[in-house]
């Protein structure tokens, strides 16, 4: 395995270990409202520091995006390697005991994302990438569906919660696609419903609203399943506008024309 990969995956998987030894034990930990409808509990903040910390023994001069300590490093924009890390994608999910949560963790050099981990600690499930590498489950190869249209197509998706300004553009494209679709289902974790479009178990998925930390894992795993990942009108801000639409190439642009009428100016930018 790629020594990166192996370092990563030891850090996904001690805090997997974390989360699930808490899960349930609700009197066990501290749970704090940062924004309307985000939660973060010290199970969050202590899985991110086992993160950090075994990453940072590996490798003393990377630097750290993570969900819950922000940006540990010189620069944003010079650092050449970045770790970015959402220690517990799902943690509405973890705090009801809905078991779908996962860890996320991707390596970014020099704005390019070159190593991908998703770890389901429930299901025991490992998704791991290397840029030209491929993607991969449990050391099986991963592929995107090559499902052509949006009849008989299983979609993913997530409600944009937070920020509910966002609400009748979203609806306005639920309604659009969830007439011709097999069906829609949102399951509450972003990281996770990316590895599932990596899996083949997705034939595509959308959501608004999203951060690095939630998507840049899974947006490797896509790509190199042989998917494709755009911003809501086909280009690739996704990263800068936390817009995100992704599916195998013929579905990917089927999408893309489907909700792209009911993309506003707002939606053009983050937090706009």
């Amino acid at each position: 395995m790629d020594p990166m990969i192996t370092i990563a995956v030891r850090a996904a998987r001690v805090a997997g270990g974390i989360i699930t030894r808490s899960l349930g034990k609700f009197d066990s930990y501290t749970v704090t409202q940062k924004t309307r409808n985000d939660y973060v509990s010290d199970v969050d903040k202590a899985a991110e520091q086992e993160i950090i910390n075994i990453l940072s023994k590996s490798y003393p001069n990377h630097c750290f995006l993570a969900e819950e300590g922000g940006y540990h490093g010189r620069d944003p924009g010079k650092d050449d390697y970045v770790w970015i890390i959402d220690p517990l994608d799902g943690t509405t999910n973890f705090l009801h005991g809905f078991p779908q949560f996962a860890v996320s963790i991707a390596l970014q050099y020099r704005g390019k994302l070159e190593r991908a981990v998703v770890y389901d600690p429930m299901r025991q499930d490992l998704f791991t990438a290397v840029r030209g590498g491929g993607a991969m489950l449990n050391n099986r190869r991963l592929r995107v569906t090559p499902q052509k249209s949006l009849k008989g197509a299983l979609l993913g998706t997530g409600f944009p919660f937070k920020d509910q300004s966002y609400l009748d553009a979203y609806l306005a494209m639920l309604k659009d696609l969830v007439k011709d679709t097999a069906g829609i289902r949102r399951a509450g974790a972003a990281a996770l419903d990316l590895a599932y479009v990596a899996a083949g178990w997705l034939d595509g998925f959308w959501e608004i609203g999203l951060q690095p930390w939630d998507m840049a894992a899974g947006v490797l795993l896509i790509q190199e399943a042989g998917g494709v990942v755009s911003d809501l009108e086909g280009g690739d801000n996704y990263m800068e506008t936390g817009h995100l639409i992704t599916a195998g190439p013929r579905l990917h642009q089927i999408i893309v024309d489907t909700v792209k009428p009911h993309v506003t100016d707002s939606l053009r930018y983050r937090g706009r």
